[in-house]
């Protein structure tokens, strides 16, 4: 359900908005902000983030050597997942979205919605991340 109305959004965010995200702030185009669900050193470190309307993360790979990637449960609003060289997948509340290691994609919120899904980096060995050039406006605005 698109909603783009912040305080009707944060009556379904039941994770949380958080804080603005100012670590990342340069591989988003657009607002985001982070949730810690828990801590890194739990073993498995969950986020909730969420994206304002037409908010994206840039084109990214989860590299590791073996294992890794990346797990996504939508939570609230509506978004967008899309790999390369594959059309876009819409993501609504319960969407569970599971990309392995080496696949470069990107997530965010669709153009008239809040949006907030749980992450976690997949466990793996020899993980990192590389982030690569931000989504375009011409391939954005092409979304529906």
């Amino acid at each position: 359900m698109e909603i783009a109305d912040k305080d009707e959004f944060e009556k379904q965010n039941v994770f949380g908005t958080g804080t603005p995200n100012t670590a990342y702030a340069k591989y988003f185009i657009g607002e985001s902000y982070l949730n810690s669900l828990t801590k890194p050193e739990d073993g498995l470190h969950l986020l909730n983030v969420t994206f304002e309307p037409s908010c994206r993360n840039n084109w990214h790979i989860h590299h590791a050597k073996s294992g890794g990637g990346q797990l996504l449960i939508c939570t609230a609003g509506e978004g967008w997942y899309q790999e390369e060289g594959k059309e876009p997948v819409s993501l609504t509340p319960g969407k569970v979205i599971v990309i392995p290691a080496e696949v470069k994609h990107w997530h965010g919120a669709k153009k008239d919605s809040w949006f907030s899904h749980i992450a976690t980096e997949m466990p793996g060995e020899e993980c990192s991340n590389e982030w690569c050039e931000p989504v375009t406006d011409e391939e954005y605005n092409k979304l529906g």
